[in-house]
């Protein structure tokens, strides 16, 4: 029972303090830093790996799928974001050709 106490304690305490930091960060550094984190979220992947040599229930083979699926869609996730954002600051080439012909013709 006092480590089923510890734990929820920890659990909320890291709960607060995700809120609080997550809180501070401008809201142009939100995406850019979630987009990191989904990526970063393949640790659940290595662990998933990890875990699913000691499995030996069907129960913890639903659990091992179930983690694998959802941390693969994470990674994904991040990468998918990750790249539309960069997409944004990358200039159009077609746009930068038509306006030096335009200069040019005129």
């Amino acid at each position: 029972m006092p480590d089923l106490v510890v734990s929820i304690t920890l659990f909320i305490l890291a709960l607060l303090i995700g809120i609080e930091v997550i809180g501070k960060v401008p809201a142009t550094l939100h995406t850019p830093l979630m987009s990191g984190a989904n990526s970063i979220h393949g640790i659940v992947i290595v662990g998933v790996v990890i875990v699913a040599a000691e499995a030996n229930s069907p129960l913890s083979y639903v659990f091992i799928f179930l983690a694998a699926v959802l941390g693969t869609m994470n990674v994904v996730g991040g990468y998918v974001v990750t790249d539309r954002m960069l997409e944004m600051f990358k200039s159009d080439k077609k746009k930068d050709d038509s306006s030096a012909v335009k200069k040019g013709a005129r």
